[in-house]
């Protein structure tokens, strides 16, 4: 039998204010990206509208809507219908009293698997998330979708192990985090994009697994301020290498493929996962 194979894309372009015009610039990059194979494909995070967090405003409450009714869930459902392939959708999430920074996985039926609610929540200068955003009650999750098992951080959660680790631990096959990042208000001079990288690079190499990564890039204006976004999206093979890579203006999208029973073999040999000390990670010992 031949090795089973998933293809993968990341998408890396500019957004506004206005969800509509996202949602069909999203959606034209999402078809050029099934034309060029991929099977799954990930939009950067909250690609409804600017990154919003960067101010504590209280008018971007009104762009939250259920998972069942969000405008972008509903159109990445409709075209991973008609191009069968599966889109982890990044949204803002209301749920009655409560918001969170939130991911629908679609399939390529168009039908979604669950959400996942994003587990580590920033609150820092151009990152003040934690105003707008409860810490997710879902646990990490993974899920089986038509072409393998995938699991979904988002963005800040990237840079926690545990969360590639317990993604791993569920059967997580690739790691994919949508992601906004870029400039930092207090220090004009600081680029973390290759920090960025980096730790997601050691995701892909301590747990033998390839990662996904999409970012946005732009300047955006929000309430007199400007926050720039440095892209350099990417996919990492299994070793951490970087298969495919954007800079920081780059619009498009990167697609590759891999070999998920060469992967799992390759997994098995190096032991990371036979060899854990678990007994060894009391409370008093993290």
């Amino acid at each position: 039998m031949p090795n089973r194979t998933i293809r993968v894309a990341a998408i890396q372009t500019q957004y506004g204010q206005d969800m509509a015009a996202n949602i069909t610039k999203t959606e034209g990059l999402v078809r050029d990206a099934a034309k060029a194979g991929a099977q799954v494909i990930l939009p950067s995070e909250l690609f409804q509208g600017i990154y919003f967090c960067t101010e504590q405003n209280p008018k971007w409450f009104e762009t939250a809507h259920a998972a069942n009714a969000h405008p972008c869930v509903l159109a990445m459902q409709a075209l991973a219908r008609e191009l069968g392939v599966a889109i982890p959708v990044s949204f803002f999430e209301k749920d009655g009293p409560r918001y969170y920074n939130s991911l629908a996985m679609v399939d390529a039926d168009g039908s979604v698997l669950g959400v996942y609610r994003k587990s580590h929540i920033p609150d820092g200068p151009g990152y003040q998330e934690k105003y707008y955003f409860r810490p997710g009650d879902t646990g990490f999750k993974v899920w089986t979708t038509q072409f393998g098992r995938i699991g979904v951080g988002i963005c800040w959660d990237q840079w926690f192990p545990e969360c590639a680790r317990a993604m791993m631990l569920k059967g997580a096959e690739v790691l994919f985090y949508p992601t906004a990042i870029g400039s930092e208000p207090y220090d004009d001079a600081l680029d973390t994009h290759l920090m960025w990288q980096r730790a997601m690079q050691g995701h892909a190499v301590s747990n033998a697994v390839p990662v996904v990564a999409a970012n946005r890039i732009g300047i955006e204006e929000n309430a007199g301020s400007a926050q720039r976004f440095y892209g350099h999206s990417f996919i990492a093979d299994q070793t951490g290498e970087l298969v495919e890579s954007f800079g920081d203006t780059d619009e498009g999208f990167l697609v590759h493929t891999f070999d998920l029973d060469m992967i799992e073999s390759f997994r098995a040999d190096w032991g990371f996962f036979r060899d854990r000390r678990p007994d060894l990670y009391g409370k008093d010992r993290c």
